[in-house]
């Protein structure tokens, strides 16, 4: 009997050593081909890559987050449920977050030299409030949203900071854009692969998809340190100001601190029609999760109809990001106008045709607002790149990112509030892009004809 265990047990360890070895080669070549694309083009070298693997892994652990807080806020219970636990999710995080989003920017714009050591902080903390989340997911009480109201933050600190690092990792010959669509490209695809592994974890317990967080966002800490030291260099570096009512400041005898206003046209409007992309985003993510649920899209059910505005929604997102890494960084106040056209379009196409057609408009217009907020947000980088100082640069890029993020809130608030009606809410999607196109439309194809205005002297 002795023999024939022995026998079994080297058959096993044969079985499983060829497995394993069958298993490392595919993992292994998958391996060299993720560390060749994200090193391309000298990203290796300059650092960049370390900043597109640790943003992988952001993306990884916010997305795990996200599963556990929406199948406990927003699946588990009936709609009329969920729709009071979603409002009070927004009030009790949201509202807090729109406070709380102003300061984040400024007070880590005070800290140039400590980068990195923010970037782990917010993946350490957030962390640790996934930890705090695990005990209070499975029942959804109130002790969830304080906690849901710290990784909002974290992960805003945490978009700051990320802003303000990538223009001090270029490679040579790459430009902004380029750089911040692959970081943004890296993040997608790990939201991918990260949403299904939270998945399967819930089905273990509730609790999983945060325990799967801790680990991966505690595994970010470390990345955060592995970033070059001239993260944490703020030499050259000033702060900017989104506005001011004379583009002075009396720092300095005379001195005049450069704002966006005093950098031209450009950037404001750009803003501005970025935020009303950005409101799009967040109406679509609220209305039609609560759309969908009570009324599926043709034959589907809600679950499967919400899979496929989410898939054509991310669809839209990575194709905007694949286009605009491949975009010479020319005439982006065309291409922001050009992208409210046609997400003002797709929205006011929908609202037309919703009654008839409400599969086809309903996915279009979610893979619409993923494209035209990707492509836009990408020129929009290229425009502060173009426009604003070297000295004040990341800064704003601080403060265009509160901005944007801030809009997304409005944008999902008035998403909550609104009856679950589709015409009416595609209407009122077109609307939000309507102002954002009558806002800064002419003023970007002005500043187009223009060729942009170059950047004032710092003083």
């Amino acid at each position: 009997m002795a023999a024939v265990r022995a026998s079994r047990t080297s058959k096993v360890r044969r079985a499983g050593r060829a497995a394993g070895r069958a298993l490392h080669r595919p993992l292994a070549a998958a391996a060299r081909g993720v560390r060749r694309a994200t090193h391309a083009q000298g990203a290796g070298e300059s650092g960049l890559a370390k900043l597109i693997e640790l943003h992988a892994v952001n993306a990884a652990g916010d997305v795990m987050i996200t599963v556990a807080l929406a199948s406990t806020v927003f699946f588990s219970v009936p709609t009329h449920q969920a729709r009071g636990r979603v409002a009070l999710y927004l009030a009790v995080t949201m509202a807090p977050f729109a406070l709380l989003a102003p300061v984040v920017g400024p007070l880590l714009d005070r800290l140039p030299h400590g980068r990195r050591a923010a970037m782990a902080g917010s993946m350490l903390a957030r962390a640790v409030l996934a930890l705090t989340m695990s005990g209070a997911v499975a029942g959804g009480g109130l002790e969830l949203y304080p906690a849901a109201l710290g990784v909002l933050v974290s992960s805003k600190a945490y978009g700051v900071v990320r802003s303000a690092v990538v223009p001090r990792l270029l490679p040579p010959r790459v430009s902004l854009v380029k750089a911040n669509s692959r970081v943004t490209l890296a993040g997608l695809l790990a939201t991918g692969v990260a949403a299904p592994v939270g998945a399967g974890l819930h089905l273990i317990g509730p609790a999983w998809p945060l325990y799967g967080a801790c680990a991966v966002f505690l595994a970010g800490a470390f990345l955060s340190f592995s970033l070059p030291h001239a993260v944490d260099s703020g030499k050259g570096e000033a702060r900017a100001r989104l506005a001011s009512r004379d583009g002075t400041s009396p720092a300095g005898a005379g001195g005049r601190r450069p704002g966006l206003r005093t950098v031209g046209p450009s950037v404001l409007h750009g803003l501005q029609a970025n935020a009303a992309l950005r409101s799009l985003s967040g109406f679509l993510t609220f209305f039609l999760a609560f759309l969908l649920r009570e009324h599926p899209l043709g034959g589907l059910g809600a679950a499967a109809s919400l899979g496929l505005v989410a898939v054509a929604a991310g669809t839209g997102n990575a194709l905007g990001t694949a286009v605009g890494a491949g975009l010479k960084a020319r005439g982006p106040e065309r291409i922001i106008a050009a992208m409210l056209g046609l997400a003002l379009g797709a929205t006011a196409l929908a609202a037309l045709l919703y009654e008839v057609l409400a599969p086809v408009v309903v996915t279009a217009a979610a893979a619409t607002a993923g494209l035209c907020q990707a492509l836009a947000k990408l020129s929009l980088d290229a425009m502060i790149q173009r426009d604003v100082p070297e000295a004040v640069r990341t800064s704003a890029f601080a403060r265009s990112e509160t901005v944007l993020q801030l809009a997304w809130v409005v944008g999902g608030a008035l998403g909550i509030a609104l009856p679950l009606v589709g015409t009416l809410g595609m209407a009122a999607a077109s609307g939000l892009v309507a102002l954002g196109a009558a806002l800064a439309v002419r003023g970007l194809l002005d500043a187009a004809r223009r060729g942009g205005r170059p950047a004032p002297r710092v003083v």
